[in-house]
């Protein structure tokens, strides 16, 4: 670490011995604690040489910088965590996923996102609830809606007792997932309607989705 520092500049020693070893004196050590501070709190180490050899450099306006490129950065890694989150729920609820639908799987789930959802209704979504509360009400109403299918398939009517019963837990769930936010049950509906690929992920096509929305008028 310190030859690298002394090949880019940024901190050499004061003296050498005869043999050419490096001697550091205190005044060498108090910057090196310096620099390592720097460093500790995310500056780059270009930037910690443009600090310690610039004798006017404003220390509240650099640690602003630094503070606003700190909270973008986990700006960044939350909605990073926000859209795993999403592609493991739907890739967990598959048996067998091609590398050609992963990859579009990702891409409509990054493109889209932020077209329907605000930023609060994000957080309500996949921060309150929490990724194993979440996994298991998508992991039920999974289930629910391969039961449905399995009626649907059958040509059982949806007015049936069992399918409106099934419709009914079905809905209790979504319920659940968008803790019966309207607002967020509108943007979800609009989001599936325009994405189909997604609700085939979960077993849920435009046709299952109209069978069971008659289920739920009988209901």
């Amino acid at each position: 670490m310190l030859h690298h520092y002394d090949k880019i500049g940024l901190f050499s020693p004061s003296q050498s011995s005869d043999k050419g070893h490096r001697i550091y004196t205190e005044t060498d050590i108090t910057k090196l604690q310096q620099i390592m501070s720097l460093k500790q709190l995310g500056f780059a180490l270009d930037k910690i040489k443009e600090m310690v050899e610039n004798p006017n450099l404003n220390p509240v306006e650099v640690i602003k910088v630094q503070l606003e490129s700190v909270k973008e950065y986990y700006r960044i890694q939350e909605q990073l965590c926000s859209r795993l989150e999403r592609i493991y729920e739907l890739l967990n609820s598959q048996q067998e996923v091609k590398a050609e639908q992963f990859i579009n799987l990702i891409e409509v789930i990054n493109m889209s996102k932020e077209k329907y959802f605000t930023q609060e209704q994000q957080e309500k979504m996949f921060k309150q609830l929490g990724l194993e509360k979440r996994k298991q009400f998508v992991s039920e109403w999974s289930e629910i809606t391969a039961k449905i299918r399995v009626e649907y398939e059958k040509g059982t009517p949806p007015e049936n007792l069992d399918v409106t019963q099934l419709a009914k837990r079905w809905n209790e769930v979504l319920d659940k997932l968008t803790f019966r936010d309207p607002e967020i049950s509108k943007a979800a509906e609009r989001y599936y309607k325009e994405n189909p690929e997604i609700g085939e992920k979960l077993g849920l096509d435009k046709q299952l989705s109209d069978y069971i929305k008659k289920a739920l008028s009988h209901s």
